[in-house]
């Protein structure tokens, strides 16, 4: 084998890290009590992921922090800031990494 030639790539390793900005759909959606958020960060980024009510008004800011490359994971027990439990309703929540910025809605059910 020459110097510099490739013999075998560990594939997991590869593929670990996501390609793209990605922000999933909650599940369970609806949900109660508490439902997981899930997003993607094929680099590390600044984020923000907050929750909005229906009508614009801020929640809940799950995340705003720098965080690493990689699948994330987030939370909500379907609380406020001050730990209050929202009503029933739907609600939007926001990623914001980077240049990347997505929304999708979710249904909170008493």
């Amino acid at each position: 084998m020459t110097e510099g030639t490739i013999s075998a790539v560990d594939d997991a390793e590869v593929s670990a890290l996501p390609t793209a900005f990605a922000l999933q759909q909650n599940y369970p959606n609806p949900f109660n009590p508490a439902t997981v958020i899930r997003f993607q960060l094929p680099v590390s980024s600044k984020v923000r992921l907050a929750i909005y009510s229906i009508a614009g008004q801020l929640v809940r800011t799950m995340v705003d922090r720098s965080s690493a490359a990689g699948a994330h994971s987030v939370a909500w027990n379907g609380r406020n800031e001050r730990g209050h439990a929202v009503s029933s309703g739907v609600y939007v929540y926001k990623l914001e990494a980077g240049e990347f910025v997505e929304t999708r809605k979710m249904s909170f059910v008493r």
